[in-house]
């Protein structure tokens, strides 16, 4: 026991933010919409539904200024979503989204928390947010495209919000967004304060799931 606490004690805060919200990760990528999504049991016009939801996300999580004081891969425009999750849902036929698919009742929960994370002066909520979403765009949402594609025909066309072609290879830019965080200097009620936000983000992720879900049903 011990030996387990002076290795937990002594990885680095990325590692660390890593290993704790694994349980919360494997869980909203383990919802059953997202599973039927990905297996080709859904259909295109679900997918669309999903991404109008996130639109919503992105409108807030992008909504922050920079500040002088706040690390700059906080603010590359490089991993910015909004437009091109607005492109990719005028292509799917939903150029009126706000409209067509409005923010379901966990949506706007999520879009709550996250105008309070953008507009607070404490950049940790923000930084777990943003880890949140955009490792996973550059992780488990290029499946999510291929998957698209394959299963419902999605085309290049409808599918820009997984292309990151500005930043070159994803993998190399992952390790170094994580070493980013590792040198920001976090002390230990930082650190615990960046894995509590971080699961909650994972959680309201698979609350939005799990309402696509119940909609679509």
């Amino acid at each position: 026991m011990t030996t387990s606490t002076t290795h937990v004690d002594a990885a680095t805060p990325s590692a660390r933010l890593r290993e704790a919200t694994v349980a919360e990760h494997t869980s909203a990528e383990g919802r059953p919409f997202i599973a039927d999504l990905i297996e080709g049991r859904l259909s295109l016009a679900d997918y669309t539904r999903y991404l109008a939801q996130l639109a919503y996300v992105y409108e807030v999580l992008e909504s922050r200024p920079a500040r002088p004081d706040e690390p700059e891969f906080l603010h590359d425009p490089r991993l910015a979503r909004l437009a091109a999750a607005r492109h990719d849902l005028a292509e799917l036929g939903a150029i009126d989204w706000h409209t067509a698919h409005p923010p379901l009742p966990v949506t706007q929960r999520y879009v709550a928390r996250l105008h309070e994370v953008a507009g607070d002066d404490d950049v940790i909520p923000y930084l777990a947010q943003h880890y949140t979403r955009y490792l996973g765009d550059l992780s488990g949402g290029q499946i999510i495209a291929t998957m698209m594609s394959r299963h419902y025909g999605a085309t290049e066309d409808q599918l820009t919000f997984y292309r990151f072609d500005q930043i070159g290879k994803l993998v190399a830019y992952k390790r170094a967004y994580r070493e980013h965080i590792d040198h920001l200097g976090l002390d230990e009620t930082q650190v615990q304060r960046l894995i509590d936000e971080a699961r909650r983000a994972y959680e309201l992720n698979a609350a939005v799931f799990d309402e696509l879900g119940a909609a679509g049903a």
